[in-house]
């Protein structure tokens, strides 16, 4: 496994996740699957739920909002490939606590260098999903402009430190990187 690890960005259901999973599986069948959305909600609970039985059932998975980094090498086990999924809402779970801006963000960039420590020390490849968000309009609220540049930013942050990046566009991956 010559990868450390793969950035797949996009938009709203442009087919990151299937990709992921779809990369994952021809890499190995020693996954962890890190999914960091929250049912807060039965419209949430229903996504989540969709999510997982598109797994493989022999994958292992860590439902965790936050603490990526530390919480995926305490339970990496035998794994062979970790899938994040997804940064987009990792920066939502980091944000709801704290939406003043300065605060959030260093909350974000402290998650994001756990993240890439995590990645630096463990053997596996890191298949990591975020939408790109910085392609839309402005948005009209002040979160909402928080919240996509400390996306935007930590986008960037893994991007940099990536071996290959994907951006979907209608279920299509464009090597970009």
């Amino acid at each position: 496994m010559a990868k450390k690890s793969i950035l797949i960005l996009g938009g709203a259901r442009s087919g990151k996740s299937h990709s992921a999973q779809e990369l994952a599986t021809k890499l190995s069948n020693k996954v962890l699957f890190v999914a960091t959305g929250e049912a807060l909600d039965k419209e949430m609970q229903a996504r989540i739920e969709e999510h997982r039985k598109t797994r493989p059932k022999s994958w292992r998975t860590l439902e965790i909002p936050t603490d990526i980094g530390k919480q995926i090498q305490k339970h990496v086990g035998n794994a062979e490939v970790v899938i994040i999924d997804c940064l987009t809402l990792l920066a939502s779970n980091l944000l709801k606590d704290e939406p003043d801006y300065p605060e959030a963000e260093k909350r974000m960039a402290a998650e994001i260098d756990r993240l890439i420590a995590c990645i630096a020390k463990l053997s596996c490849i890191f298949i990591i999903v975020s939408n790109e968000v910085g392609m839309g309009l402005v948005p009209e609220n002040k979160v909402g402009r928080i919240y996509r540049d400390l996306l935007g930013k930590a986008n960037q942050l893994i991007a940099h430190q990536a071996n290959d990046i994907y951006l979907m566009v209608a279920g299509i991956p464009m090597q970009i990187k």
